[in-house]
């Protein structure tokens, strides 16, 4: 499958700071060192009472998190690592991912509204605004992502702060649980025979994005290049994606013309993979139909086997592995798996991390409703 190649000329984007908190603790070094330990994070779930569910296990921190705390922690060390002024920064919007929570039809109107973790957001760092705020499920900070790299190369902006976040909650445990499908074996084998679903994972994650330009003029040092971003919709069913995987397809196919890069150039795929039968077959097709001739070679995982699905925040928190697999030369394992499913037949990465210096990466992620985004990395 192949899309038109972008003939507008166009500023490149660059990421100059990442901060990341999962299960294994705050801060990127602490998921550099489990990536690089290939052992999932999952336990027994303390947070609140799962005696009368299925499924008993998820991946959280310890004791009892607030997101914009989290939120604010992650922005803060990213802003830091970027190395921006105080001026700098109160130029820079901030595009914000989160869960839709629950209680908020509860709260009083000027309270119980997404965008307000997002201005709060902004206010606390110092950042100019916060104009958009993402909750369109498993694709909302990879939708951020990309609006973020499109306002940077479409010059709109210089540079764009991006952050997003979930926490392991009781509502959507007990509906994942209700809908059987969250995985009662306690452990996400995505893409493996016998996989029975997802597990749950908290998630926090922040990055600044900016032209290439300006982090040249200022000195600062790439950690990465985002290279180039697809989105496309399949709207086949609202909670299972088409299963010849034809909207991931045509993201994948999108992000790679953008980015100029043909599919035997891409040294491996972080892939969406929950776990699920429909996800991951569905998935599988979509990386034959995209790569073609070099889908059986290109190594694939999903991290959701490490850190859990982190919902919202997933498309930020597995563009902050991809950034970390430019840079260590270390692809993560596909944990969890038992033997090959027919249906997807891929070059998974199991057992162990496969060491390999990858130069172009790509991170795949969907959503209910048919929503899909790929984007598309390179080394700094």
């Amino acid at each position: 499958m192949t899309a038109p190649r972008p003939t507008a000329e166009r500023a490149a984007v660059v990421v100059t700071g990442m901060s990341v908190t999962t299960a294994f603790g705050r801060g990127t070094d602490r998921l550099r060192q489990a990536l690089a330990a290939g052992q999932p994070a999952f336990t027994e779930v303390t947070r609140f009472d799962v005696g009368r569910r299925r499924a008993k296990r998820a991946a959280h921190l310890p004791g009892a998190p607030v997101l914009l705390d989290e939120l604010g922690d992650v922005l803060t060390q990213a802003i830091g690592q970027s190395g921006l002024d105080a001026a700098a920064v109160a130029r820079t919007p901030l595009l914000c991912a989160r869960h839709s929570d629950p209680s908020w039809p509860r709260e009083r109107q000027e309270d119980g509204h997404a965008a307000a973790t997002g201005s709060a957001l902004a206010a606390r760092a110092g950042l100019r605004d916060a104009p958009r705020t993402y909750t369109n499920a498993c694709v909302a900070a990879s939708t951020a992502l990309a609006d973020a790299a499109a306002l940077i190369a479409s010059g709109r902006e210089e540079r764009v702060a991006v952050a997003a976040g979930y926490l392991v909650d009781e509502d959507v445990f007990a509906l994942f649980d209700a809908g059987r499908a969250l995985a009662d074996d306690g452990a996400l084998r995505s893409f493996s025979a016998g996989r029975r679903g997802l597990l749950l994972g908290d998630g926090m994650a922040a990055v600044i994005l900016e032209s290439a330009t300006a982090a040249e003029r200022r000195g600062a040092e790439p950690l990465a290049r985002l290279l180039g971003w697809g989105r496309a919709g399949d709207a086949h069913h609202v909670c299972q994606p088409h299963p010849e995987g034809l909207g991931m397809a045509r993201a994948l196919a999108a992000a790679l013309a953008r980015a100029d890069r043909a599919p035997e150039e891409v040294d491996y795929l972080n892939a969406h993979g929950t776990g699920t039968p429909y996800n991951d077959s569905a998935e599988a097709a979509a990386v034959h139909l995209a790569f073609g001739a070099h889908a059986p070679k290109l190594p694939v995982s999903s991290t959701k086997s490490l850190t859990g699905h982190t919902l919202e925040a997933s498309g930020l928190v597995e563009f902050a592995v991809s950034v970390l697999v430019l840079q260590e030369g270390l692809l993560p394992v596909n944990a969890g798996y038992t033997g090959q499913d027919p249906a997807c037949r891929l070059d998974l990465v199991t057992q162990a991390p496969r060491r390999l210096q990858p130069s172009t990466v790509v991170s795949l992620n969907a959503a209910f409703g048919g929503a899909n985004t790929a984007l598309v990395l390179g080394a700094a």
